[in-house]
């Protein structure tokens, strides 16, 4: 299962109940971090995210909201006695940051704390199942999405079809595999008539803080699920462009052109109080948007 849970969907400060950016992914079974701004330790006890289960946290840049609570979430790790290794990727200064703020606190981890730099688009997480990708945005400062993809499942064995050839049980892992298998007169039992093909990999993209900004929509074409900011209703495109940011109109014209299945959009401004605008205008020019509600999950 792919999904995301949104813990903050608000920008630069909290605001009328919202927080700043944070969710985690979801994905076989593993729950990542992505962004953690203020309030994230006690968004995931409201909303029973299990702490123990994240190894891995991905900033997408340096400003506040989008990293400030990262410092106290690495230490009540420790006080919780969380003893597996975390992963953190984030620019360059991060790592400095952190390590300052620990060192002025005498602060000992009883687990190991990594930190990977990221400086350009690249593969950060690669496992058997999953692969989590980074890519640049157009922020006023470095900026990063994270793309986060299934691997596409070996093919599904048809048990009948491959008793019908007698094909031996220890063989059926390589038809799944795309092996051919030979029988022992010499014909072939191609594997194509004894498996089926599986659906391609889901995809979810967290496309960061950016003002519109097409040359990201290679890394999220075809999405079945992104995040996209949308921190000032359409009117204010100008102010949107000098803070580099987007708008909601601009943020669906994203996503119909990358083509993407759903768009949620979040990173309000605290300028509004309520946000059905938002999405109002978002679904002028992309149907299927959903505003990023804090405490919801959203499964692809």
């Amino acid at each position: 299962m792919l999904a995301v849970t949104i813990l903050g969907n608000n920008s630069a400060v909290p605001a009328f109940d919202r927080h700043p950016t944070s969710q985690v992914v979801t994905i076989d079974g593993h729950l990542f971090l992505v962004d953690c701004g203020e309030g994230t330790q006690i968004q995931m006890i409201r909303y029973k995210i299990r702490r123990s289960k994240i190894s891995h946290v991905f900033i997408s840049h340096l400003h506040g909201d989008h990293y400030f609570g990262l410092v106290g979430l690495i230490n009540s790790f420790g006080l919780l006695n969380h003893l597996q290794d975390l992963h953190v990727y984030a620019p360059s200064p991060l790592h400095e940051i952190i390590e300052w703020q620990l060192k002025v606190a005498s602060t000992t981890l009883p687990y190991k704390l990594f930190f990977h730099t990221i400086s350009k688009e690249e593969l950060l997480v690669d496992e058997d199942k999953f692969s989590v990708k980074c890519f640049p945005t157009n922020h006023r400062i470095e900026c990063y999405g994270f793309s986060f993809h299934e691997k596409k499942s070996r093919r599904k064995l048809l048990v009948e079809k491959a008793r019908e050839y007698n094909i031996p049980i220890e063989f059926y892992d390589r038809l799944k595999n795309g092996e051919n298998y030979m029988q022992p007169d010499g014909s072939v039992v191609k594997y194509e008539w004894v498996t089926e093909d599986t659906p391609p990999g889901k995809m979810y993209a967290f496309c960061a803080d950016t003002k519109y900004d097409e040359s990201i929509i290679p890394h999220i074409q075809d999405a079945d699920l992104i995040y996209h900011e949308t921190t000032y209703l359409d009117a204010l495109q100008e102010r949107a462009a000098d803070r580099f940011h987007t708008t909601s109109k601009q943020a669906a014209l994203i996503a119909k052109k990358a083509n993407v299945k759903k768009l949620l959009i979040g990173h309000f401004s605290s300028k509004y109080d309520t946000l059905e605008e938002f999405e109002q205008e978002a679904r002028e020019v992309f149907l299927n948007t959903e505003l990023a509600l804090e405490g919801v999950t959203y499964k692809i």
